[in-house]
């Protein structure tokens, strides 16, 4: 314990002369710094006593006290758990003692899981944390954590928490790099575990400008003047800053000073004593928008210079004492390093042991660690490829379009050119034609008359030629006689073709056919059996149904509809005269289905046709009203027909003005509407 203490005591004296080097005292610093150690079953006892030395010689190192560095230490495990926090410990042996006296926890390497507890139990404000003073968070890991770590160190870095990893074993490079802070180069140390002693220094030094006041600050206060020192904001190329000074009870008594951008302090010398001076740093960028800091100080009274001369020389007499010790402690340390090294060499064969025990676990987890950063190359190779070929496509596609363009332009211009040669032929013609224009006119009148003498002497050779030949047939009674034979014949053959073919059609149509107003017909057609014969046959074999099956009508209602069909089957029965039957109600109460369930009842074919059809056909509905009831007539089984929408043409004359052609339709559908008919039923 008495070689670390010295040692550490020595240090800490370089640590306030270096600091009084760079212009600032060592309380100066000021900050919070966590120590987060890997403590799971994934690392072996030797490595974490290894790592635990080296936090605590790191530590030892450190300006910690009530105001200035404060410390802590949290275990990485199945759940973190805080070794000390930062409000326990006010010197850099204490903190070095403590971390030695740490116990390994083993569990699992729940990371992320830990960095959430840090920011919530220890960086929070809610939780205690200084605000305004930089935070540090040095992470020391073998390079493998069970849970995600990047949401929460990211979390950690946007509450300004400076972050330094330290791995010792073989992580992934890429997932370490962005848990880090930037640079990577600064923050992200790659270490084998014996070696840790070599980054002391430097992580040392990069904790310390992490902790280093990043704001506008004073010191050397006198009565007449004081020193100012800010950090570099500015490059010398990059701008300049802009320095004022004015007492706090007279702001119009201002002082400004312009400084070139690589400064990073003033001396304001001359001022009054006893009084407040607000000081404003301006930085005037041309490349970023930088914030302008304030500051307000007040000089020390009159009486003050030899009160500070006498500090000046109180604190060159503690100097003296502290290089007077510290040319003591330095001896004591070169003495010591020989006990330090029987004592390393003795803790060296005690764990040699235990080396050899787990050298095989460490195999056999580095084996598991190099399969899976092998995996962790391998997918990342795969998104590299994915990103190439990405990539390419849009290279591709960029080229396309390229060439696209190009292809229209060229096309524009082709037509730009083309126009303007059209349009440069166009006005040499015309020219050609306004110089040419009597020639041309002549050229034209002469062609005018040679075209009009040639059709006057066509003119006269034909009607020389036509009158001989009439006079010739006139003159000859054969030819007359056979001409008007001939034209005769011809006359009454065109008729007679015309009429027999008319006939023939509508005897088709009537038996082989369906007219065109019939919208849905039972009659079975030679061209429907071709298309659809099974559909035919069961037509065929189908036995007759009840005419009111799924037709639901009032008790009294349905009593007169059901003697309708049983007087209608019994006349099919019989073959005795049908009678017809005028159903009225409002659309959808079953009319066109009893329609149909009473031929199928009665062994009928059944028709439906609607008379809006009709209407729109005018006086050509005269003859197709004809051709329905011709084509009801041919039925052998009996044909009922059920006209829907009948009021569209058979309603009161004087209620409805009749369209031209409704009037025959009507007249029509009434004459063949007689009381009794044999062939069917309408």
């Amino acid at each position: 314990m008495l070689p670390w203490t010295v040692i550490g005591l020595a240090l800490s004296l370089r640590l306030a002369r270096s600091g009084a080097e760079r212009g600032l005292p060592a309380s100066a610093l000021q900050g919070d710094l966590l120590f987060l150690l890997d403590s799971s079953a994934s690392v072996s006892h030797y490595e974490f006593s290894r790592v635990r030395e080296f936090l605590g010689q790191l530590a030892a190192l450190l300006p910690v006290g009530p105001g200035a560095l404060r410390a802590s230490l949290v275990h990485v495990g199945s759940r973190p758990h805080t070794e000390f926090p930062f409000s326990q410990h006010s010197s850099g042996s204490a903190v070095q003692d403590a971390i030695r006296a740490a116990a390994q926890r083993m569990g699992d390497t729940n990371t992320g899981l830990a960095l959430a507890y840090a920011k919530e139990q220890l960086f929070a404000k809610a939780a205690g944390a200084r605000p305004g003073v930089p935070k540090v968070l040095v992470w020391v890991t073998d390079g493998g954590s069970s849970d995600p770590v990047g949401p929460p160190m990211q979390e950690l870095k946007d509450l300004g928490v400076t972050v330094f990893i330290v791995s010792t074993g073989r992580g992934n490079l890429l997932e370490l790099s962005a848990a880090a802070s930037a640079p990577a180069e600064k923050h992200l140390h790659f270490v084998d575990v014996d070696d840790l002693h070599i980054i002391t220094q430097a992580l040392r030094g990069s904790i310390l400008d992490a902790m280093w006041p990043q704001q506008l600050h004073a010191s050397e206060v006198t009565s007449s003047g004081f020193r100012l020192a800010w950090p570099s904001l500015l490059t010398a190329d990059s701008g300049y800053y802009v320095l004022e000074l004015a007492p706090s009870t007279d702001p119009g008594a201002a002082r400004r000073q312009q400084l070139p951008g690589n400064a990073t302090g003033w001396a304001w010398t001359g001022l009054d004593p006893d009084t407040d001076y607000d000081v404003a740093l301006v930085p005037e960028s041309n490349v970023r928008l930088l914030r302008s800091q304030h500051l307000r100080v007040r000089t020390l009274p009159g009486h003050a210079k030899e009160a500070l001369s006498l500090a000046q020389m109180q604190e060159q007499t503690l100097q003296l004492e502290h290089q007077a010790k510290l040319k003591e402690y330095e001896a004591a340390v070169e003495q010591l390093k020989g006990d330090q090294i029987r004592a390393q060499a003795e803790e060296r064969r005690k764990t040699l042991s235990e080396e050899t025990r787990q050298h095989q676990a460490r195999a056999q987890y580095q084996d598991k660690l190099a399969r899976q950063r092998y995996e962790d190359q391998l997918k990342q190779q795969q998104l590299l490829n994915e990103e190439n070929l990405r990539k390419q496509e849009e290279s591709v596609q960029k080229q396309e379009a390229l060439r696209r363009a190009t292809v229209e332009r060229e096309m524009e211009l082709r037509h730009k050119n083309e126009m303007l040669r059209v349009e440069a032929e166009a006005r040499a013609r015309a020219k050609a034609e306004r110089e040419n224009a009597d020639i041309i006119r002549e050229q034209i009148r002469l062609k005018a008359a040679e075209h009009r003498q040639t059709i006057l002497e066509s003119i006269r050779t034909a009607g020389t030629l036509f009158g001989e030949g009439f006079r010739a047939f006139v003159t000859d009674w054969d030819k007359v006689t056979a001409t008007v034979a001939g034209l005769t014949l011809l006359a009454v053959g065109i008729y007679s073709a015309k009429n027999a073919t008319s006939v023939a059609g509508r005897y088709f149509e009537a038996r082989l056919g369906k007219p065109s107003l019939v919208r849905e017909t039972s009659r079975i057609t030679v061209l429907e059996a071709l298309r659809h014969p099974i559909q035919v046959s069961r037509r065929l074999l189908s036995k007759p149904q009840d005419a009111l099956e799924g037709v639901v009508l009032s008790p009294s209602l349905e009593a007169r509809v059901r003697d309708i069909a049983i007087a209608t089957r019994n006349t099919k029965k019989n073959k005795s005269l049908y009678r017809n039957v005028l159903m009225y109600g409002p659309p959808g109460t079953g009319k066109t289905l009893f329609a149909k369930k009473l031929a199928l009842h009665s062994g009928m074919d059944y028709a439906i046709m609607t008379g809006g059809d009709v209407a729109p056909m005018g006086r050509d509905g005269v003859t197709a009203m004809h051709k329905v009831f011709d084509w009801a007539s041919t039925s052998r089984r009996g044909l009922l027909l059920f006209v829907d929408e009948a009021d569209a043409f058979l309603r009161k004359r004087a209620t409805v003005h009749a369209g031209p052609g409704q009037q025959p339709a009507r007249a029509i559908r009434l004459g063949h509407q007689r009381p009794h008919r044999r062939d069917g039923q309408l």
